[in-house]
């Protein structure tokens, strides 16, 4: 059962992703890729029942560029 209340949002520091693509390997349906493979989102906010992959692609960003989090990032 997911215990989570408050919806998490996701946040992508551009000027941190390489382009390695994990996020996108790790959940497609949350991260994108552009043509130069750098990685974008269409919402900030995750989808119920994503929040696990949300927290799965940001952990598999070498460069810790992706935020994942109750705050609403700035």
């Amino acid at each position: 059962m997911n215990e989570q209340t408050a919806p998490l949002h996701i946040k992508i520091d551009l000027s941190k992703c390489c382009g390695y693509t994990s996020c996108a390997e790790a959940a497609p349906d949350l991260y994108k890729l552009d043509e130069q493979g750098f990685a974008y989102i269409d919402s900030e906010t995750v989808p119920f029942g994503l929040e696990a992959k949300a927290q799965e692609g940001a952990a598999s960003c070498p460069e810790g560029a992706i935020y994942v989090g109750e705050m609403r990032p700035d």
